[in-house]
């Protein structure tokens, strides 16, 4: 069965986008790769930072979703707090400063420092809620 290895995240600066992501993590430090920070993640999935990829230019922020342990939500929530970040229960940032309980588990959306929307989320959502939403 295919399964991701990697992706690219647009950055203004990739080591500092990929280290506000491993510290919320709790993962090592990105490695340089390249022309990309890259972060590496338990299931063997690599976030590779790019700073302007192609050119140059503004990019479009997009959403990463990570699914998380509670134990490891808590640790996240935790650091989130400690460092007083905005946060969301949301993915349209309509609920600021709640996590959200959807199919029993729990999540939260922050940006980082490029504004893309980074989900941890304890529970993958079912079909049935997908299908209502």
């Amino acid at each position: 069965m295919p399964r991701l290895d990697h992706t690219i995240v647009q950055s203004t600066d990739r080591f500092a986008s990929a280290r506000f992501l491993a510290d919320l993590l709790g993962v090592p430090e990105p490695k340089s790769f390249g022309p990309f920070a890259a972060l590496k993640l338990d299931n063997g999935v690599a976030l590779d930072y790019a700073e302007h990829l192609g050119g140059g230019g503004e990019f479009v922020p997009t959403h990463y979703a990570f699914l998380v342990t509670e134990e490891e939500f808590d640790a996240i929530m935790g650091r989130i707090q400690t460092r007083e970040l905005p946060y969301w229960a949301d993915p349209m940032h309509n609920k600021p400063q709640q996590i959200n309980t959807l199919d029993g588990g729990r999540g939260v959306y922050i940006n980082d420092p490029d504004g893309h929307n980074m989900e941890f989320m304890t529970r993958t959502y079912s079909d049935e809620l997908l299908a209502s939403m």
